[in-house]
């Protein structure tokens, strides 16, 4: 058994990952078990120069605001802003300040600027977004931005008399944007505008902009670039789902977490097939939001499951979306020590390898009926893998021990 594991073991590298999938998938998503760790986030840039380099990728897509992250592509594209203004505003979760994510969009920045200062072709260039929605635990963000952004790209190019509203009408229903912000809605529905007369009517206005948006396609493109539509299809996407995630937290009944936490996964997904759309694409996030199997998590009215946005993309892309799975041995300063032998994280733990890619499928048949038993976590932060569900991804990238940095 031991020289199976061993044998399904391989260098952590970006041809190791392609030889687990039979060909070069459109959207490659690598998972971490737990966040806000900068070994991980350095092993992610390294797969990802390789996977540039070696395979032509030019996206990477991290679990980040998809509106704010335009800061950052714009920035990596075209020297926009400065480095340290676009990580402190372009990047969500407070994830900005890690000195990976620094060296991510500094080197991507670096790369775009060929030898003679002129730049890249676009078609040569790095892209960066962020495909999570305006979203935090505790609030979503007020719709205005991108409602607001998308009524000013149709209006500076389609005829008046087509648009729904003004932009005046917009302001007016969308009010104080500290009503959208509450944080006494996430726990307390009736905190909640996103059923309000309003909320409502700002819906039915989204989605005829998104409607007439499509319509004015054509002409958008020959107007403006398919740059500028696609980030007008953000902006509505990001819109439409902010109004119907508001929508739901007004809601009162015990599917209420359950549908909030799928619609937030519906927004990624949704946003990782735009991105892939236009070439491959290495997405990060936590494997909960990447896998191909329903998530779970135990929250204070209990526990909660929806499909992964990982799930929602596989079921669209088929062999062309593969999931890495990460996997940790110890995060000694958040109380994680030595996995047990019997679970899944104690065999890879016995291997000499202080890292390594495992064939994922070929584990699940080399451990045959002998499943080993799911690791418990000491610390909420940090979610072992599902045994049970080994087979479901495409390799699993182990990191021994996770040093404090």
């Amino acid at each position: 058994m031991a020289t199976d594991i061993k044998d399904a073991a391989q260098a952590v590298d970006a041809a190791s990952v392609m030889r687990l999938v039979p060909a070069r998938p459109r959207l490659l998503a690598l998972g971490e078990p737990t966040h806000g760790e900068n070994a991980l986030l350095e092993l992610r840039n390294e797969l990802f120069r390789q996977l540039v380099e070696q395979e032509g990728y030019r996206t990477i897509a991290i679990e980040s605001d998809c509106m704010t992250s335009l800061l950052v592509d714009d920035y990596v594209t075209s020297g926009t802003g400065t480095l340290e203004e676009v990580m402190e505003r372009g990047i969500s979760h407070g994830w900005g300040a890690f000195a990976a994510n620094h060296e991510l969009v500094r080197w991507m920045r670096a790369y775009n600027i060929r030898v003679d200062d002129e730049g890249r072709p676009a078609s040569e260039r790095l892209r960066f977004a962020g495909f999570d929605g305006p979203l935090e635990i505790t609030h979503a963000a007020s719709p205005r931005q991108a409602l607001t952004a998308l009524h000013d790209h149709l209006a500076a190019h389609v005829d008046t008399d087509l648009l729904p509203c003004t932009a005046d009408t917009l302001d007016r229903l969308l009010d104080a944007d500290d009503r959208w912000t509450d944080p006494a809605a996430m726990m307390d529905p009736s905190r909640s505008v996103g059923q309000s007369a309003e909320a409502r009517q700002l819906r039915l206005l989204a989605d005829d902009l998104v409607a007439l948006l499509d319509q004015q396609t054509p002409h958008l493109l020959a107007a403006t670039s398919r740059d500028d539509v696609d980030r007008a299809r953000l902006y509505g996407r990001t819109a439409t789902g902010l109004l119907r995630y508001h929508f739901w937290m007004a809601d009162t009944s015990p599917a209420r977490m359950s549908r909030l936490c799928a619609l937030r996964d519906s927004m990624m997904a949704h946003n990782l097939l735009a991105v892939a759309a236009r070439g491959p694409v290495l997405a990060h996030a936590h494997n909960s939001h990447l896998q191909r199997e329903k998530s779970r998590m135990q929250m204070w009215q209990g526990p909660v499951e929806w499909w992964s946005a990982g799930a929602l993309v596989s079921a669209q892309l088929g062999a062309e979306y593969a999931f890495v799975a990460t996997a940790l041995g110890t995060i000694r300063h958040q109380g994680v020590d030595t996995p047990p032998p019997d679970t899944l994280e104690g065999l890879l733990y016995a291997l000499p390898e202080d890292r390594c890619v495992i064939d994922a499928p070929r584990l699940a048949t080399a451990l045959g009926d002998t499943r080993p038993v799911p690791r418990v976590s000491p610390w909420f932060g940090y979610a072992p893998l599902d045994p049970a569900r080994l087979a479901d991804n495409d390799g699993i990238l182990f990191l021994k021990d996770v040093p404090q940095r």
